[in-house]
């Protein structure tokens, strides 16, 4: 009992409401040397504590149980899980976002059409604005990742969708497509929350993909919708922070970066090493193990060739580039 009111911190008053939350205010460290052992002993004697309050709480009815999938918050973690498998060098990282981008695109996506929930082998539900931009989202990091061209097709046929059937004829996106449920008034959300709006993100996405297309009716329909946010982003920047990330891309502009050569060979690796080391939000990068004269998936591919024969990179800007490089250090410097 002593050990247990030392390492949580409980006291007779509570911390909320006059009950004790259990949390570890102190190192463990700390705790052994005020109870007279060590980190060792510690431990042994929590661990058959922590058996006991286990126990003790199977006793309790358990809290219900939200196991649906949903598409947006899936293409949140895919994002994030692909991004962090490259910039940490985590293959167990990269093999769960791979598994997380299959998954979706093979029971998300029904007679080209995007739902919005899984559960119990059922997919269902007109899928909504923020499900199209944090899928395109997860899927162009997972491409930046994995360099599977299959990943990127899938980005521009759901941002087709998005202007096709969720367009505002003011700029911007409505939350819902065309041809849903009818409802009173049409939503569209353009303030970022607990999460990005769908038309943060959506803004975002249709930057980036502009940057690897050069299609310029993605670039517009971005800038269009952010127009929207113009006097609201003076007055209240701190309720838009994903669409003032998409501003500064839009303003900013895009680093294209494209890369020729062998993703297993040492020398590119270490051209593609500079992407990680270096932080560059408004950078996107896409890779060919061959040379690509014309007719590439991702047409910032195109007129690509190594340099004698070596890895190269492209850093370019509305598909305009400068000299090709060949070494980490120099590719930094046009980074810089």
């Amino acid at each position: 009992y002593k050990i247990a009111v030392e390492y949580w911190g409980i006291s007779r008053s509570g911390n909320f409401e006059g009950k004790n939350i259990l949390y570890v205010p102190n190192e463990d460290e700390v705790v052994a040397d005020r109870l007279n052992l060590d980190v060792s002993q510690l431990h042994e004697y929590l661990s058959r504590i922590k058996d006991k309050l286990y126990a003790a709480r199977t006793h309790r009815v358990h809290p219900g149980l939200d196991d649906k999938i949903l598409t947006s918050w899936n293409g949140m973690m895919l994002a994030s899980l692909a991004e962090a498998a490259r910039v940490l060098q985590r293959e167990d990282y990269a093999q769960a976002a791979i598994r997380c981008g299959d998954f979706l695109l093979e029971n998300l996506i029904q007679d080209g059409r995007l739902l919005r929930t899984y559960k119990n082998g059922q997919s269902k539900y007109n899928a909504y604005l923020e499900d199209y931009a944090n899928l395109i989202d997860g899927l162009l990091e997972l491409y930046q990742t994995t360099f599977d061209e299959r990943y990127f097709a899938a980005t521009i046929q759901l941002a087709d969708d998005v202007l096709a059937h969720f367009t505002a004829a003011d700029g911007g996106f409505y939350d819902t497509r065309d041809d849903h449920e009818q409802l009173i008034v049409r939503p569209r959300n353009l303030q970022d929350n607990a999460v990005p709006s769908g038309n943060s993100m959506m803004a975002k996405q249709l930057l980036r993909l502009a940057a690897y297309t050069g299609n310029l009716n993605y670039n517009e329909a971005a800038r269009l919708g952010l127009q929207l946010l113009t006097e609201a982003l003076k007055q209240y920047p701190q309720a838009f922070g994903e669409a003032l990330n998409a501003v500064d891309m839009l303003v900013q502009g895009v680093d294209e970066i494209a890369i020729i050569g062998d993703p297993d060979q040492d020398t590119t690796q270490a051209l593609m090493a500079v992407m990680t080391e270096t932080y560059c939000p408004n950078a996107i990068l896409a890779l060919s193990p061959v040379n690509v004269v014309d007719g590439a998936v991702i047409p910032l591919l195109n007129g690509r060739i190594q340099q004698n024969g070596q890895p190269t990179a492209y850093v370019c800007r509305n598909f305009t580039c400068q000299m090709p490089v060949t070494s980490p250090d120099d590719l930094r410097r046009l980074l810089h």
